[in-house]
């Protein structure tokens, strides 16, 4: 399970949880990159997006194979990334190929309003990596005509025609991913992971009667698939060698095999031949037996994620899209987090769920602080700041999983963030000196407590089948939001300064509890257009949070909505009422996971995560006019850089910083460019 960042939003970018931590606010003040005051975190500005650069510490302590075997990972990664591209749209790759062609060739008039439209719309769509937008899935519109696209593709001669030409101005597959009650979620969601003509029901019923050869270790039926019709008969077509995306793996697998030569370990290596095995075959068996290897393979400096793994962009949660993170372990900071995985038991013992939704031994929870050193696919240019996998819940209950939290990425949006929009939204100066003084670290303990202690806690009861079968279009949501939970019961409790990861803990749990209200009420509409439900499935589960609670602590006036001066805040008055609020919800959203109740998550999601106040959204768009930084932020990958000996043998690599988010763009369009236009 991935968190996804909220940038922009307070002192720390409003993340709705970061990750890291440490033993006092000293201590977080030392976390800083070398030479941060001189290095530049932004590169540029346009639309609602804020593109960002990060650095990556502790690269020079690494020894040369330890270098060359990021460096192999990282080309792996970047070898995948028309993927992502294709799955999230049929028309993706034909598009971005004829608008590069022109931004490439054009030579009239570049300062047109017509042209800098032309320019913005492809930089949209390159950080969402296809033609809808990254976060709300919606079609971005162009702001040019037609009729100056065609002229631009005749004075460059390049050719783009009928639907892939039609598809970008009329309202065609409006939305990339439509969870929306009481609709054909499949038929409505542009998403390519499924065929034309495909329905809820064809997808329900397909995997149906597939039966794993253990029914306690259910495979991850639909993950590396595009399911079909063809002549009526459903088929699915597998992401593999030989298969769907095979010219692009072949080329992950090469990399890949270099990466295996120059593993840390054996345990390590074993885990890359297991991946390689599985890009091979398209085996789920072995994807399952790659996921253990991965899961219990803890030494070493270097890390990775890659594969089809999270299913957010599947409207009912089967397949996966592509993505890859390449990261180096942060020790010192992996070490002072680490006291929160040894203390997963506690949590789970103590937590408000039913005793027959905790776990009697909660294994195997690994969590580290790690720093990037590249992205791709779905984890870029937007990332995540946080990471916790396997999402198979029969491995996290054998035998654990790894929670990391991307340390350099969290750096570099506190280092880009302002604390202009905290000012705005909040009730008082009390509730502003809160989030100025503890944001950070609240964020980070947030974090850590989501994916180490939140994603890891509870079981499902005997019998019932995986959260994606039984809840659904509902099921990322209710996962994301019950982490949350998790983490928000626990915030708010003197154990956090026992166990010495906070100086105090009631000042700390009181800024989590401001900032998630604030955001899940307020300030995150800024990135909604007036009149949109919530979709996304993290946007959502923090809307049915606060919702939830602000509602059911009404007749106490736990959370008391003040408009002053024609502006609407929300005011905490007593957290330990909301605290015990916060345990009623995390204790029924345990029982619908563990039950299977689909009705009890439609009736959750649906009352309170989908419709949003027009009159506060208004409002909140017409306050938040006066920020120029944009809601949403993404990043620019540093680029490594080979030094070779006459025999070609590599000598050195070196960290080198791209100039523009165009020009990197357009370089991997031209490196990593592996798949044809259709596929």
């Amino acid at each position: 399970m991935k968190l996804k960042s909220m940038i922009g939003l307070s002192i720390v970018a409003l993340f709705l949880a970061s990750c890291v931590n440490g033993k006092s606010e000293k201590t977080l003040e030392a976390i800083t990159v070398k030479d941060t005051l001189q290095f530049n975190y932004n590169v540029e500005q346009f639309a609602d997006i804020k593109i960002l650069r990060y650095q990556i510490p502790g690269w020079e302590q690494l020894t040369l194979k330890e270098q060359k075997l990021a460096y192999y990972l990282t080309q792996a990664g970047l070898a995948g990334r028309d993927i992502i591209w294709d799955q999230n749209y049929r028309y993706n790759l034909t598009i971005r190929t004829a608008l590069e062609s022109i931004y490439k060739q054009y030579n009239g008039d570049k300062s047109t309003e017509e042209w800098k439209a032309f320019e913005t719309y492809l930089k949209r769509i390159w950080f969402s990596n296809g033609i809808h937008h990254h976060y709300s899935n919606d079609k971005i519109k162009p702001e040019f005509s037609s009729d100056y696209l065609k002229q631009l593709l005749a004075d460059t001669n390049t050719v783009l025609e009928g639907d892939a030409f039609e598809v970008i101005f009329n309202e065609a597959d409006a939305k990339k991913v439509n969870q929306a009650k009481g609709v054909d979620n499949v038929a409505l969601s542009a998403v390519n992971m499924y065929g034309p003509n495909v329905t809820n029901d064809d997808v329900i019923n397909f995997y149906k009667n597939k039966k794993s050869p253990d029914a306690t270790k259910p495979l991850s039926f639909g993950l590396n698939s595009q399911l079909v019709k063809e002549n009526g008969v459903l088929k699915e077509r597998v992401y593999k060698s030989g298969g769907l995306y095979g010219s692009a793996i072949d080329e992950i697998i090469k990399w890949l095999e270099l990466a295996k030569g120059v593993a840390e370990n054996e345990a390590q290596a074993h885990a890359f031949g297991l991946l390689i095995d599985y890009y091979k075959t398209g085996d789920l068996q072995t994807w399952d037996d790659y996921n253990v290897a991965w899961t219990k393979s803890t030494n070493g400096n270097i890390d990775y994620i890659n594969s089809f793994i999270e299913v957010y962009y599947d409207p009912i949660g089967y397949r996966g899209y592509y993505e890859s993170i390449i990261q180096i372990n942060d020790f010192d900071m992996s070490k002072k987090m680490k006291v929160v995985s040894d203390n997963a038991q506690w949590f789970e013992d103590n937590s408000p769920l039913m005793e027959e939704h905790k776990k009697e031994n909660v294994v195997g929870v690994t969590y580290k602080v790690v720093n990037v050193v590249g992205e791709a696919g779905g984890a870029s240019p937007s990332t995540p700041i946080g990471v916790n996998l396997p999402n198979a819940n029969w491995i996290r209950a054998s035998v654990g999983s790894k929670s990391v939290s991307l340390g350099n990425i969290i750096e570099a949006y506190n280092n880009a963030a302002s604390s202009g929009r905290l000012k705005e939204f909040v009730n008082d100066e009390e509730e502003l000196q809160l989030g100025e003084n503890y944001g950070q670290i609240a964020d980070k303990l947030h974090t850590a407590l989501h994916e180490v202690i939140g994603h890891a806690s509870g079981k499902l009861n005997p019998g019932v089948g995986e959260t994606k079968e039984t809840l659904k279009n509902y099921a990322s949501t209710l996962e994301e939001g019950r982490a949350d939970l998790v983490a928000l019961y626990y915030l708010y409790d003197s154990k956090l300064q026992e166990l010495g990861l906070v100086d105090d803990w009631e000042k700390v749990g009181k800024e989590a509890y401001d900032s998630y209200i604030r955001n899940g009420l307020l300030t995150q509409l800024i990135r909604l257009n007036l009149g949109d439900d919530v979709e996304e499935a993290h946007m959502r589960n923090r809307q049915w949070v606060a919702a939830w609670v602000f509602e059911k602590g009404k007749a106490d006036k736990v959370i008391e909505k003040i408009t002053r001066d024609g502006k609407t805040y929300f005011n905490i008055n007593d957290y330990a009422k909301l605290r015990d609020l916060f345990g009623q919800l995390l204790r029924e959203t345990q029982r619908i996971k563990s039950e299977g109740d689909y009705a009890a998550v439609e009736t959750l999601v649906e009352t309170y995560g989908v419709k949003v106040d027009q009159a506060i959204h208004a409002e909140v768009l017409e306050r938040n006019k006066q920020f120029t930084s944009a809601p949403y932020s993404g990043f620019v990958n540093p680029v490594l850089v080979t030094e070779t000996n006459d025999a070609g043998d590599i000598t050195a690599i070196k960290v080198t910083q791209p100039e523009t988010f165009s020009g990197q763009m357009l370089d991997y369009s031209k490196n990593y460019h592996f798949l044809p236009e259709i596929n």
